[in-house]
């Protein structure tokens, strides 16, 4: 059990490829959390996929322990979220398990796209931010400009950002110190209410089942309890509590402000929600945590085989990558031409490339995708609705009253010499104008445009 005080939960917030998991690594690497002959790159992205892109998809976390110029030994659990807008879910429920946040910018490139998207995120869940310049090593880096860019565009206080080169390890003490200077402790939590736990994530074990991280909030976890699962209803024996250091390490118990991972033999993934809110089976906990929601497909495509006979195959295949991944879903479908296959459902864009290509590689299945496209809403006139995935299925227009398409919020960030460019492009596909401002020598334009027109070959043009 550690004191509240001496407890600080994070994340760290990035645009892509800003040094963010390298940062992980060298805080991990400095606390000597891992021995020095056991470190290797992005420690904390495990499938290959996530390290051959330098992306992290699944949010993980590590506890690592640090002891501070002030003589005490502090707890600082990070959760490493997912920095592309396709997992934006997963990193919404991340920053609700913590209380700050990192914010790691390119001092060379500056304030991207994404940093803005998550984070807005990080602000919504009221998380105080420490800003953190990366790569100031580099010739083409400039600090200053990149702060004032810091407080003109997101608006939070720059001025004592922390200048840091994660790849040579310059100035790392200086952010574990502001990590425990600056972030705030968790809320004080009550040891003795019924069990009140958020799930953060979950990751299917070929050995353990489904492994679930959890943020205690109130009460404590420990092995041999009975939990139920509030929004599934789902009632499990606990096996095993423990902590990450990033090995699954088992304690006794986990306690107010503490995050960590519980086993309880679940079989699928589909019945651990995130975000859900997990309690005692007996003594219930009141209320449910806020803001779970479900998270529901927007792009779809059909994935077949090029041979059929390796039709069972992949079906098994997508069936072992939805034990793990809730928000990937599937149904048969059959085509004249490409004959039996499935039709997927994907958050985005990026989430089908990741599945794609983790079903050609790790199962070494050759795949015809088809084109990408979204759901229509049909509303009919006698007030049903359907839904619409293929044109063939269009019902007869004299019974229809209105059709609704997917929309997005698309926030771009261009270069003035290339503004008149973006502007038409977003025009020609049907885009209406919501902003635009300028910060520094870049305009923001933000666009409300039909998700179809977006994922066909929107980024590629753009």
């Amino acid at each position: 059990m550690t004191d509240l005080n001496r407890i600080r939960n994070f994340s760290i917030v990035a645009h892509i490829d800003h040094g963010k998991s390298t940062l992980a690594d060298r805080l991990i690497q400095l606390t000597g959390t891992v021995a020095a002959r056991d470190m290797q790159a992005q420690m904390l992205d495990s499938m290959d996929i996530e390290r051959e892109r330098g992306i992290t998809i699944k949010a993980n976390t590590v506890r690592i322990e640090y002891l501070a110029k002030d003589g005490h030994t502090y707890v600082l659990n990070l959760i490493d979220t997912p920095g592309h807008v396709d997992f934006a879910y997963e990193v919404s429920r991340s920053m609700r398990a913590v209380e700050g946040s990192l914010l790691v910018v390119d001092a060379s490139q500056g304030v991207e796209a994404q940093t803005l998207a998550n984070v807005y995120q990080a602000i919504d869940a009221d998380h105080e931010i420490v800003p953190v310049l990366n790569k100031v090593d580099l010739p083409a880096a400039e600090p200053d400009r990149v702060r004032e860019q810091i407080e003109d565009v997101i608006g939070i206080d720059a001025s004592e950002a922390v200048e840091i080169s994660a790849k040579t390890g310059l100035g790392i003490p200086d952010v574990l110190e502001a990590i425990v200077t600056r972030l705030p402790a968790p809320k004080q939590g009550d040891r003795d209410a019924p069990l009140k736990a958020m799930l953060v994530d979950s990751k299917y074990d070929s050995y353990l089942g489904v492994v679930v991280i959890v943020r205690i909030i109130d009460g404590v976890l420990k092995k041999g309890d009975r939990i139920r699962m509030m929004k599934t209803g789902g009632v499990y024996g606990v096996d095993d509590v423990g902590v990450y250091r990033p090995a699954m390490t088992s304690i006794a118990e986990l306690g107010p402000g503490e995050i960590g991972y519980l086993n309880a033999s679940i079989k699928q993934v589909r019945d651990t929600r995130v975000g859900d809110t997990i309690t005692h089976e007996r003594r219930q906990c009141e209320v449910p945590l806020p803001g779970f929601k479900p998270s529901v497909p927007v792009v779809f495509c059909g994935l077949f085989p090029v041979d059929a006979n390796d039709f069972n195959d992949l079906r098994d295949a997508m069936e072992k990558l939805a034990l793990n991944d809730a928000s990937f879903s599937f149904e048969m479908e059959t085509s004249a031409a490409l004959g039996f296959g499935f039709r997927c459902g994907f958050l985005g864009l990026l989430h089908l490339e990741v599945i794609r290509d983790r079903l050609e590689r790790e199962y070494d299945i050759d795949l015809i995708t088809t084109a990408p496209s979204v759901i229509y809403n049909i509303h009919m006139r006698d007030g049903t609705i359907e839904e619409l995935h293929n044109p063939a299925d269009m019902p007869d227009l004299t019974f229809v009253d209105r059709i609704e398409e997917p929309r997005i919020k698309a926030t771009i960030l261009v270069p003035d010499d290339y503004l008149g460019d973006v502007l038409k492009l977003c025009q020609d596909r049907r885009g209406i104008q919501i902003d635009l401002t300028y910060a520094g020598s870049r305009a923001m334009v933000v666009y409300d445009l039909p998700l179809n027109e977006v994922v066909f070959d929107f980024y590629d043009r753009l």
